[in-house]
């Protein structure tokens, strides 16, 4: 959820976000 919502926040940035988002989400869950 959060990653769509912040791919959808910053399109063009969203490279450098998903690849955060995504790392982070993995190792919380």
């Amino acid at each position: 959820m959060a990653k769509e919502k912040f791919e959808r926040n910053k399109p063009h940035c969203n490279i450098g976000t998903i690849g955060h988002v995504d790392h982070g989400k993995t190792t919380l869950t």
